[in-house]
């Protein structure tokens, strides 16, 4: 019997498929070659394993279904309940569940590490993150400033450039967002807005676990703006929705415009939508908006083996973000993401024109 032949069988047997006498013939072989015995017991396991992993993946992504609902109904605020009863109801309900999955987990837990790998594939490699290496470009923009008659560059004599990237206000005395990773190991930051002027800045908090920091602009040259022309988004958004992106891929703001495409991001993860878009090194941290000039996600990454597919942190994480930076420095306490929108109604265009004084590069430097 050949190995795909062999193979076939112990599927079906393994499954009650076969005959009467096509069962006895293969227990007749097993009983008398231990390897085909051997290999029985091995794809049985490896049936029962992925089975397991199926079940413990769709289990999961229950539980993040059900956390996103409450968290949009308001019922939890960054993983504390506001009301009563059906967290606890939840949890008494999946308890055992959860306790059986942790026992198959803990038991499993080297032999499956390839099957997870195959089929649900975490390899980093496989999606980039789109912030942009920095020193190739500063020439051209202290160029840009001469031209401009702007104030001398900021930019710190020896530290090395490091990353590149986009952040946009949140609170109009000078609070922005970016990704975590655009500014991660700086010793010193800068942002400098469409008009080629630069501010310093600082990290007043940084999750790296969700790829978000909040910086603050220390810098007297900074005029607060009195308000913001959009709103941070706290609910979904829908599939094929319109979407466009403001950002500093080059050294100019550049706009690009998609769609919609998955309410999850890579490899499901719940924290981030699928958007379809043009997107390239130094998108980073950049604003995704809808229709009506709300931002809706945090441009993140993307995936280079498929064109077009690029994921965005779902802008709701914002408000975590500040409630963490709260509980953090009580010297925070009047810091409010932006809730209102004057931008709703108004054609494309016009939108832009009122949105990019908001929109940053970000310029990261160390020591």
């Amino acid at each position: 019997m050949d190995d795909i032949l062999l193979l076939d069988t112990t599927e079906r047997y393994l499954k009650g498929e076969l005959s009467a006498a096509e069962k006895a013939d293969f227990e007749q072989l097993r009983r008398t070659t231990p390897e085909v015995d051997q290999m029985v017991v091995e794809h049985n396991m490896f049936l029962h394993q992925i089975t397991a992993f199926g079940e413990n993946r769709e289990y999961k992504h229950q539980l993040y279904e059900v956390h996103e609902r409450l968290e949009e109904t308001g019922e939890i605020s960054n993983g504390v309940v506001t009301g009563e009863g059906k967290v606890v109801q939840l949890w008494k309900r999946y308890k055992k569940v959860t306790s059986i999955a942790a026992t198959i987990a803990s038991v499993t837990a080297l032999v499956i590490s390839a099957l997870v790998s195959y089929f649900s594939p975490t390899n980093k490699g496989e999606i980039v993150q789109l912030n942009r290496k920095i020193n190739q470009v500063m020439h051209s923009y202290n160029v840009q400033s001469k031209q401009l008659n702007e104030l001398k560059s900021k930019v710190p004599m020896y530290e090395k450039a490091l990353n590149g990237g986009t952040s946009f206000l949140i609170d109009g005395s000078g609070f922005l967002i970016t990704n975590a990773h655009v500014v991660k190991g700086s010793s010193t930051i800068l942002v400098q807005n469409n008009k080629g002027q630069e501010f310093k800045a600082v990290i007043a908090h940084i999750d790296n676990m969700k790829d978000l920091a909040i910086l603050k602009i220390d810098d007297e040259d900074f005029k607060s703006f009195p308000s913001l022309p959009y709103r941070i988004r706290r609910g979904t958004t829908d599939l094929g929705e319109p979407i466009y992106t403001l950002g500093f891929p080059k050294d100019e703001i550049v706009y690009n415009e998609g769609y919609m495409s998955a309410k999850t991001g890579y490899n499901g993860d719940t924290m981030s939508y699928q958007i379809a878009v043009s997107a390239n090194p130094g998108n980073s941290g950049g604003p995704v908006f809808n229709r009506n000039g709300e931002v809706i996600g945090i441009l993140s990454t993307s995936q280079p083996t498929a064109q077009g597919v690029v994921f965005a942190i779902k802008s709701r994480n914002v408000y975590q973000a500040i409630d963490s930076l709260k509980k953090e420095d009580t010297s925070y306490q009047n810091l409010k993401a932006s809730s209102v929108s004057s931008l709703k109604g108004l054609d494309r265009v016009q939108q832009i024109k009122q949105i990019q004084d908001c929109v940053f590069m970000v310029k990261s430097f160390t020591k």
